[in-house]
């Protein structure tokens, strides 16, 4: 027998408000597609290409985007409260105001990316890029680093950040 992946293709379509919770859009194409205030609350969108899709103000909590393309998508007010982005490239994305409080964003790529007055309390930025970020504004309380930087400017913010050193 052979099974065929079905990929779902969903370039520029129309989704302003949908109700996609839980949805299974794993590698589906939704480059350009307009999800303004969706939901897509614990929705499967790993591996999904978003690339210049419009996701403002939709409702992304522990929703799967690891392995996603989200460069230059749109999530500006989106709420991505304990979603995973592992891995998932973020580079030129407006994310403006979203909260990611609580997500895991290991190995993320955010250059680029701006990120003023988002909300990433708790977060894990393990191993992300952020070069070129806009993080001012940013809440970075309680955020967990482990990067490979030995500098780091945040441009009028405050950031606090207690350094541990690992030696092999």
């Amino acid at each position: 027998m052979n099974i065929t992946k079905m990929i779902v293709d969903l370039r520029d379509a129309d989704l302003k408000g949908a109700d996609l919770k839980g949805a299974d859009l794993r590698d589906a194409d939704l480059r350009g597609a307009n999800l303004e205030d969706a939901d897509l609350r614990g929705a499967n969108l790993e591996g999904a290409d978003l690339n210049h899709a419009t996701l403002t103000n939709a409702d992304l909590k522990g929703a799967d985007l690891n392995y996603a393309n989200l460069t230059h998508a749109n999530l500006q007010g989106a709420d991505l409260t304990n979603a995973f982005l592992r891995d998932a490239n973020v580079e030129g994305a407006n994310l403006r105001g979203a909260n990611l409080g609580g997500a895991d964003l290991t190995d993320a790529n955010f250059t680029n990316t701006d990120l003023k007055g988002a909300n990433l309390e708790h977060a894990n930025l393990e191993d992300a890029a952020l070069e070129g970020a806009n993080l001012n504004d940013t809440n970075l309380a309680n955020v967990e680093f482990k990067l490979g930087y030995r500098e780091a400017i945040f441009a009028d913010g405050i950031l606090q950040i207690r350094l541990q050193s690992q030696i092999i």
